[in-house]
């Protein structure tokens, strides 16, 4: 075999400070022994690649055909070398992130993308699943981390670091009959459609689009409202109904933000309370398993991605 990880790094030093003597001073060795790596490389490949009838060795064509496959392997060596390296720091094989699908919205793509730039080989898996379901994956070992909503009480299982706020807003199609009969209601007392306003109880009697676990069981009182209500794991699916005008459902601002931009969606009129809740949005893992070294990164980087402007 020709090239060597050895080979590679002599022969990149050799084009990058031009002299064998230079490669020498850089890779902390006598010019002779360079010289002589260079020598038998050449012989092994059957080419020339430094032209030595000057007082400098010169790169052949041959050696800049090969320079870029040469630097490219040198990078994946660093790498491969580097994630040795974590592994024996604690870098898990494989990092998997669960999320509540209602903040795919959030800000944790920009943290995976430095976690991947820190540690390019790490493999990551992220997953979609309502919030108890996420959360079930963590505590199953599935997950090493999940991004959820705050919980309603302290479980004593979990660790979690709060990574900012997303808001909830009650929104509907502005084609839903309680809308139209709204505006015409406002329309009959002499006011603009604009003006028409929902009450509270339109959230209980009015269907209600919820994103909830497959498990029929596990449903959190503090999303469900109406006494009638459709359920579905998935968020796009939650939005595709609630646009079809078949209900109303409690959806982060910034996730259907250009739905309402498009006018497909509308935040719901009240006329007796505010429409919005302000949730904490968490990191959660599992206290019954030590976090890898990948895992505890990202988590520090979800928290400075929070305090950023």
């Amino acid at each position: 075999m020709a090239f060597t990880s050895d080979s590679v790094q002599v022969f990149l030093a050799t084009l990058d400070h031009g002299s064998f003597s230079a490669a020498a001073r850089a890779l902390s060795r006598v010019p002779s022994a360079v010289s002589m790596t260079i020598a038998h490389l050449e012989a092994e490949l059957a080419v020339q690649l430094f032209d030595r009838s000057g007082r400098e060795p010169r790169p052949t064509a041959a050696a800049r055909a090969l320079e870029p496959q040469a630097r490219l392997l040198a990078g994946q060596l660093q790498q491969l070398n580097a994630q040795a390296l974590a592994l024996t720091q604690g870098l898990e094989e494989r990092l998997t992130l669960a999320i509540a699908p209602e903040l795919l919205a959030s800000r944790w793509t920009a943290p995976l993308a430095a976690l991947a730039h820190e540690y390019p080989l790490l493999q990551v898996e992220v997953l979609t699943a309502p919030q108890v379901d996420a959360l079930a994956l963590l505590h199953s070992g599935r997950a090493q981390l999940a991004l959820v909503f705050e919980r309603p009480s302290i479980d004593g299982r979990e660790g979690f670091q709060e990574v900012g706020t997303e808001t909830l807003v009650a929104v509907m199609a502005p084609q839903h009959p309680v809308l139209v009969a709204a505006r015409a209601a406002a329309m009959a007392r002499g006011a603009p459609p604009e003006a028409a306003m929902l009450r509270e109880e339109h959230l209980t009697t009015t269907r209600q689009i919820v994103v909830a676990s497959r498990d029929l069981g596990q449903t959190d009182p503090r999303f469900v409202f109406a006494r009638h209500h459709w359920r579905t794991d998935n968020h796009l699916a939650a939005l595709g109904l609630i646009e079809a005008g078949l209900g109303w459902g409690w959806q982060p601002r910034a996730l259907v933000q250009p739905r309402m931009a498009a006018g497909t969606l509308v935040e719901m009129p009240f006329e007796n309370l505010s429409n919005g809740a302000a949730l904490w949005v968490d990191v959660v893992w599992s206290k019954e398993r030590p976090l890898g070294l990948g895992a505890r990164r990202f988590v520090a980087l979800m928290e400075t991605a929070d305090r950023a402007p």
